[in-house]
């Protein structure tokens, strides 16, 4: 498989020498930044907003995925896309008006992603498909880090791949969120995911580069 992407979460990070792991980061095969809002609402956990994404946008020119576990985004998302955001995804579960949403984001110049919590089937993209640049599937639930993986993620994201397929669209990129590591990596890039968001699995290893650079093998 080509042009799989590994985006490691800041979450995990060390916040204390951000600037060392946001180099480590630069210098490494990840290609993408995943950046983690949380409002203390949507999810329980609150993580971080502008200052920091402007911040890392200061020290890379790396991808910025950002990914919104707030209430409402549709509020924040000229914001987010003013600190750098090249990709904003909002929850389905989160927006009264999805399509709006989604276009807002493109009309900011950003790229456009849904993310669906592990409770949601993915048929209720079926209409959005064709608006969107990525799916994200929660393969824990949303809010904190280093939870288990939900086994159950690799059959939704066939599924997902097969709703695209039969809906004959241009494919979204398919982010897998969660409890990512070396022992479902493969399977999950082997049922159709191009991204993968891996936190504590990169910064909890003594030699982080290498892991990103084994889970990038692993969809070989």
């Amino acid at each position: 498989m080509n042009n799989l992407i590994i985006a490691p979460s800041v979450l995990s990070a060390n916040f204390a020498s951000l600037g060392a792991d946001i180099q480590m980061l630069n210098n490494s095969a990840a290609e993408w930044i995943h950046i983690d809002v949380m409002d203390g609402v949507f999810v329980p956990n609150i993580s971080f907003g502008f200052p920091v994404i402007d911040a890392i946008k200061k020290l890379t020119t790396k991808f910025l995925d950002v990914h919104l576990m707030i209430e409402k985004p549709e509020r924040y998302i000229q914001s987010f896309a003013n600190s750098g955001a090249n990709m904003i995804t909002v929850h389905w579960e989160a927006c009264t008006h999805i399509h709006r949403t989604i276009q807002e984001i493109k009309n900011a110049g950003c790229q456009a992603g849904i993310a669906l919590n592990p409770g949601t089937p993915v048929h209720v993209l079926v209409d959005l498909l064709h608006e969107i640049d990525l799916v994200l599937i929660m393969s824990v639930n949303p809010g904190f880090g280093g939870q288990l993986f939900i086994e159950n993620t690799i059959q939704k994201t066939k599924s997902l791949c097969e709703l695209i397929l039969s809906k004959n669209v241009k494919s979204p990129m398919i982010e897998i969120d969660g409890g990512v590591s070396d022992e479902n990596a493969q399977s999950l890039f082997s049922a159709g995911a191009h991204v993968l968001v891996a936190g504590n699995y990169i910064f909890k290893s003594t030699q982080p580069q290498k892991a990103i650079q084994t889970l990038l093998d692993l969809g070989k």
